[in-house]
């Protein structure tokens, strides 16, 4: 059973605090100014539990998204068609595509990584990772990055 995600936009005086410090951590640790996970949770006074919990789940919004790029990954099926299925919806929205890299799939499934620029002329991004979510054969999207 997949769960379905919802993205919300939210102000930060309505985020729960430990929210705020794992993005806090998150910055430490792309920056480099901390060495390792341990360091940045000590740093912003939160658990490592609690950074392995909600690291993956927020990502500061910035309102220069327009020519970021996001790397998205996935576990999908082997089947001939679903990877022109990724891509086609990809083009819908009119992202444009930088890289792609696919595992060599075990067990008939398959890890993919796309790495999508953000154009004046893309949809909206939660729609088409939610479609993307949809699609047959893709058991798993995550946002990777967001530069």
């Amino acid at each position: 059973m997949s769960e379905e995600s919802t993205y919300y936009v939210v102000r930060q005086k309505a985020v729960p605090e430990v929210l705020l410090k794992v993005v806090e951590a998150k910055r430490l640790l792309e920056t480099e100014k901390v060495d390792s996970v341990q360091d940045a949770t000590n740093a912003v006074g939160i658990s490592r539990s609690s950074f392995y919990k909600y690291k993956d789940d927020i990502f500061p919004f910035h309102d220069n998204a327009l020519g970021t790029t996001i790397t998205l990954t996935f576990q999908m099926d082997d089947e001939p068609g679903y990877l022109a299925d990724v891509l086609k919806t990809v083009a819908d929205y009119k992202a444009n595509i930088l890289t792609i890299h696919q595992s060599i799939p075990l067990n008939g499934m398959a890890s993919l990584t796309l790495s999508v620029q953000i154009l004046p002329s893309t949809g909206d991004i939660s729609s088409m990772i939610s479609r993307l979510e949809g699609q047959k054969g893709v058991h798993h999207v995550k946002i990777l990055a967001k530069e």
